[in-house]
């Protein structure tokens, strides 16, 4: 399978009064296309400026970043992004929230094709009958639902998530693990995950890469292997307890702690 991100030799820093500080040394990263792709590190290590260099929303200092056979050199409409904040706008209902993409990506596009479009991913993540609301009318879950939609309604190549969903509740956020994978199952796409939750990266990820401590690079890559249509349980069974230890030990040697690792 042909790989629709390739991340080759990446480095890079940011000015500071104090001089440059590194975050990523010669990072390497392949995600083929349509798998599903979690990257996991300790704080601070780099994983949201990796997802900003997908976007093209950052040019890196050394390296390249590849999308679909074309160099990433400036933002890129095939991409879309869901974060922590869903950022949904007050002033707009549910609905034209989720629309507002395909207005800017694809304006020619008739209003009821952009209405249907929508409702029915509304419909596939629970939503349906909570268009005309107004996000503040939403739980957080539901206004993380509405983010998802919106990230993936205009068809992005690649969907590129930042801890959408570290600010919510257990049972939200396994509730929501299982919409992705409905999402995915529905709707293929290729998405890069970026998250502090080991159990969120081996029910969601294909592959989980490990980045070392700043200035990260690639520390180590599982492949998870689990069948697409897992369930929660799956959580349980003594293959993801294994792979779950694996990724602990992992993080601790990312963080400096290799004498605790067992």
């Amino acid at each position: 399978m042909a790989n629709l991100i390739d991340i080759r030799g990446v480095t890079h820093a940011y000015r500071t009064p104090l001089g440059p500080l590194p975050v990523l040394e010669d990072l390497n990263i392949a995600v083929p296309e349509g798998e599903f792709c979690a990257v996991v590190g300790p704080s601070g290590c780099g994983k949201s400026t990796l997802t900003r260099l997908v976007a093209g929303l950052m040019k890196p200092d050394r390296g390249e970043v590849w999308l679909h056979g074309e160099r990433v050199t400036s933002p890129r409409r095939t991409v879309g992004m869901a974060f922590q904040n869903p950022v949904l706008l007050e002033w707009r209902t549910i609905l034209e929230n989720v629309i507002l993409p395909l207005e800017i990506v694809a304006p020619r596009m008739p209003r009821k094709d952009r209405v249907d479009r929508a409702m029915a991913l509304l419909e596939m993540v629970g939503l349906k009958g909570f268009e005309a609301k107004r996000p503040s009318q939403l739980s957080g879950g539901m206004r993380q639902r509405a983010s998802l939609c919106r990230a993936i309604v205009h068809k992005p190549d690649v969907l590129i998530m930042d801890e959408p969903f570290g600010a919510l509740d257990n049972f939200t956020r396994e509730d929501l693990w299982q919409t992705m994978r409905d999402l995915r199952a529905a709707e293929p796409f290729t998405c890069v995950l970026i998250t502090h939750d080991l159990r969120e990266s081996v029910f969601l990820g294909d592959q989980v890469i490990v980045l070392s401590g700043r200035p990260a690079s690639t520390q180590f890559i599982l492949n998870v292997g689990l069948p697409a249509d897992r369930r929660i349980d799956v959580l349980y069974t003594p293959e993801a307890t294994d792979m779950l230890h694996i990724l602990r030990d992992q993080i601790r040697i990312a963080q400096g702690r290799e004498g605790e690792v067992h």
